[in-house]
């Protein structure tokens, strides 16, 4: 019989009058690899930071190995041989990879001595997760750190490891060898679990996937029992549309760029057309953030011509002067550059906004037309939340993304700069930001869409461009070009054959 290394019995939790988790059980098998599932806000998270002991359940208990773990104590679950990867890494940026991993677990003074990179060194191997100890956190990509993570757990001796949406700020490159990993970890006996949205991945990695909604476990399916279709159906509780792409009439350039030229873009030509879905795809750390932060006004050209809404974009280009050309942002990353975590709802939604009428009013802000603003948004994008008043740090991944949605398109702008916009959502969150995004083209709006995701560039763009090392590829219209095609561009080598 297989050995149960983990046990969840009748987990609830509130907060208030939200119902997280609603009496949920379920057993982990050693070497076991269970994908938790579930739309943003399901309760996923919650579960786990029970488990981990960051959280207390109202009522339920948590045992490994046979044995009960006190509530709401991380220490003891991690001496229980529970690790947990979050998805927001906790790591120190000023210290070593070797410190961070010792973190904890010996006196300060004694942090990255040379006994333990050696023993680093070996279960990074033993791993497949290969990273230097000596190396600086600040200096590593995010696939990196993710190693990093996994190697503290790993160091503790774990032997149930928890991965909250391990895939969400990774490359399908870095996601292909945290799989190979994961698969190295299970042969040696590790029992994994796997919180996703993702349903391609949760079939390429799971055995058995736990399906939350609304708090409560809707569904328990063996892997290679089910597909993508019946998870979207449990996950939603009802199939997802289906996604059109209706022709629409070309309108003018609303932003144009001649050889531009500034920290990591190298002279760049790119014209933004009304009407037209511009997909931006590459690897992470390419140019992209700096394209985004040059168009909203954050970073200056060095060289080259730029030109907003027929108009130039001259030494004054800000952010202010972007947003009154009619340019709508949604930031790459929702928590550090798209919302103020100790806001409300209401003052997030007039955060680009508070200076302006109908907000504005002889330089006080007008808080009932802010506050009528932000149920506008609650309403009209589905913002699951107890109301406009409720601190955004307390939303999910999900319903953070849609206020940023809300406030960037019910304006009707006649440019989007839409950065990541579905990066770490469910399904039906996916679904909904596309679909939004459809409606700003159809009514003639200009839309650069950067994504690290090729099936959601592929299928929503009019033409795709590529970017590596701050240089763009030529333009590729909708249906012309291969995945393995723009693959290579992102590697490289496409820019190499064109020179």
């Amino acid at each position: 019989m297989p050995e149960t290394v983990l046990r969840l019995k009748g987990i609830t939790k509130r907060f208030g009058a939200q119902l997280a988790n609603d009496d949920i059980s379920f057993a982990l098998q050693k070497g076991e690899v269970i994908a938790l599932l579930g739309e943003n806000g399901a309760g996923k998270t919650t579960l786990m930071n029970i488990l981990f002991g960051h959280y207390t359940a109202d009522s339920g208990t948590v045992e490994v190995m046979g044995t009960a773990l006190p509530p709401g104590h991380p220490r003891a679950a991690l001496a229980a041989g529970v690790g947990m990867v979050h998805q927001h890494f906790t790591l120190a940026d000023n210290l070593t990879v070797a410190e961070n991993i010792l973190l904890g677990t010996r006196p300060l003074w004694r942090l990255g001595q040379g006994d333990a990179r050696a023993r680093i060194r070996d279960l990074a191997r033993r791993f497949g997760l290969e990273v230097d100890p000596a190396a600086r956190v600040a200096d590593l990509a995010v696939g990196e750190r993710q190693r990093v993570e996994i190697l503290k757990a790993l160091w503790r001796d774990a032997r149930i490891l928890i991965l909250d949406e391990p895939t969400a700020v990774l490359t399908p490159q870095e996601t292909e060898a945290l799989f190979r990993t994961l698969r190295l970890a299970v042969a040696q006996g590790l029992s994994i679990v796997f919180i996703s949205h993702k349903l391609r991945e949760v079939l390429a990695v799971s055995d058995r996937v736990l399906v939350l909604r609304h708090g409560r476990l809707v569904g328990e399916v063996r892997t290679r029992d089910t597909d993508r279709h019946q998870l979207a159906r449990l996950m939603v509780g009802a199939d997802l549309p289906t996604q059109e792409i209706p022709p629409v009439p070309e309108g003018p350039p609303l932003l144009e760029l001649r050889a531009v030229s500034a920290p990591g873009l190298s002279a760049i030509d790119l014209t933004l057309r009304g009407g037209r879905i511009t997909g931006l795809a590459g690897v992470s750390g390419n140019g992209q953030s700096a394209l985004a932060a040059l168009i909203a006004g954050t970073l200056a050209p060095t060289s080259g011509e730029m030109q907003a809404a027929g108009l130039p974009a001259g030494p004054g280009w800000s952010p202010q002067a972007a947003i009154a050309r009619g340019i709508a942002r949604i930031p790459e990353d929702r928590h550090r550059t798209g919302t103020i975590a100790a806001m409300t709802l209401t003052e997030n939604a007039i955060l680009e906004a508070y200076g302006r009428p109908p907000f504005s009013h002889r330089s006080w802000i007008d808080w009932r037309a802010a506050r009528s603003f932000a149920e506008e948004i609650i309403a009209g994008y589905d913002v699951r939340c107890p109301g406009p008043d409720t601190r955004i740090s307390l939303l999910s991944g999900g319903n953070m993304q849609k206020l940023i949605l809300g406030r960037a398109l019910s304006p009707e702008p006649r440019m989007i700069l839409a950065n990541q916009p579905t990066r770490g959502l469910d399904v039906g969150a996916v679904a909904y930001v596309h679909a939004r995004l459809l409606e700003a083209r159809a009514r003639g709006a200009a839309i650069l869409l950067i994504s690290e995701d090729l099936d959601e560039v592929q299928a929503l763009s009019d033409e795709i461009r590529v970017i590596s090392a701050g240089r763009l590829s030529p333009s590729f219209p909708r249906g012309t070009t291969s995945q393995a095609e723009l693959g290579a561009w992102m590697a490289g080598h496409g820019f190499d054959h064109a020179a």
